[in-house]
């Protein structure tokens, strides 16, 4: 039975957790506030504004240094990321990729450019994330190991990697998706555009895995208007992740050369300015988020009818999105919910829409979905930018 909600109670509480605002309050915005406008002002001043320049390799060892992976290749955008981290673990026109139908297009839109298919699996509950007891239980029901491959014996498909996504800057049981990738012999691409500052076990999201992929956009933790980065701790991977992402040149002074099919993915020096400005203030942008989260969870303490969600156990998270969740799912409920907090000045915005109910990928295969749709029906993003904290 659906819990019947005090709409106004919980406006009063969430405005109680937020600093006073005479105009709406926005999901998520950029917080501009060290040395943005210095660093950007040396490129214009330089003419050092495209993909080559200092910042752009500052950007890189702040990142690297941060996270604790060993290296980190900048480009364009998030989506660029994935795509790369894809086609540099082999995958290939016709196979499949195990993502999360609960996660943004990009994650899946990043396989269609390989010329690949979404296999999309169910999350959990405790970290919204990919569900690996039940993936593993879907596979060994639907798959085979074939030589040193594993293929899907429903659509005769090489399943050709898992790419996780940390939902909302929560890290995924990642231990338990280890095993998995080792026991199908899948190649674990982490998909942490979200999860900039969130940890597992006390190390970085984003290097478990072969390979994984951020974003800077600019609803993300630190931004740089567009951008994204690669990271691995495999030094040929890297090697080969800037090459392709500058065109695969042969460096040479003046001799164009190009080896390999490649792409125009580098992040511009100008953007990646901002970024290492912002990566100055990242610490500080984490500790906030973490404070306004702690309100968020004080404040809704027994609420009845919604529940703000933590962290899983185990890690520390970016809270990148604030989330509250419905007792119980009931899209009516959700979305009188979300009419009503958006009325009354707080920028409030659903999950997704799960992928395989999108038209172009709704003929993907997939699992059983059960825990994603009733998420679906009951979460919740609230207002999460770092200057609320």
């Amino acid at each position: 039975m659906t819990t019947q909600l005090d709409t106004q109670a919980l406006i009063s509480l969430l405005k109680e957790a937020l600093p006073a605002s005479e105009g709406p309050i926005a999901l998520h915005e950029p917080l501009f506030k060290g040395n943005e406008w210095e660093y950007v002002k040396k490129c214009l001043d330089t003419g050092w504004v495209s993909s080559v320049g200092a910042y752009v390799n500052q950007f890189e060892e702040m990142l690297s240094k941060y996270t604790g992976v060993n290296h980190a290749i900048a480009v364009v955008n998030g989506t660029a990321a994935l795509h790369m981290c894809l086609h540099l673990v082999g995958v290939a026109r016709n196979d499949e990729v195990i993502i999360p139908s609960l996660t943004f297009v990009a994650t899946a839109n990043a396989i269609s450019y390989c010329g690949a298919i979404p296999l999309f699996c169910d999350s959990e509950e405790r970290t919204l994330g990919i569900d690996a007891e039940k993936l593993n239980d879907f596979l060994l029901e639907n798959a085979e190991i074939r030589g040193n491959a594993c293929f899907n014996r429903n659509t005769g498909r090489r399943i050709a990697a898992i790419m996780p996504m940390h939902t909302f800057g929560h890290p995924v049981n990642i231990d338990a998706l280890l095993l998995v990738s080792d026991k199908w012999n899948l190649p674990l691409v982490e998909d942490a555009a979200e999860s900039l500052g969130s940890f597992y076990k006390g190390r970085h999201t984003g290097g478990f895995g072969k390979i994984s992929g951020l974003s800077f956009n600019g609803n993300k933790i630190i931004t740089t208007g567009g951008g994204g980065a690669i990271l691995t701790n495999d030094p040929e991977l890297a090697r080969k992740a800037k090459h392709l992402t500058t065109t695969a040149r042969v460096p040479h002074q003046w001799s164009f050369m190009h080896d390999e099919i490649g792409y125009n993915y580098r992040l511009p020096n100008i953007n990646a300015a901002l970024g290492c400005a912002q990566m100055e203030s990242l610490p500080e942008y984490v500790a906030k988020k973490r404070a306004l989260a702690q309100r968020y969870k004080t404040v809704l303490a027994g609420f009845k009818g919604v529940c703000f969600f933590r962290e899983p156990a185990d890690t520390q998270s970016n809270y990148w999105l604030n989330t509250i969740l419905l007792d119980a799912p009931d899209i009516t409920q959700r979305d009188d919910l979300l009419e009503k907090l958006n009325e009354a000045g707080l920028m409030t915005r659903p999950a997704w829409t799960l992928l395989h109910k999108l038209p172009i990928f709704s003929d993907c295969p997939r699992m059983d979905l059960s825990v994603a749709e009733s998420l679906e029906r009951r979460i919740l993003n609230i207002p999460s930018s770092v200057r609320l904290g």
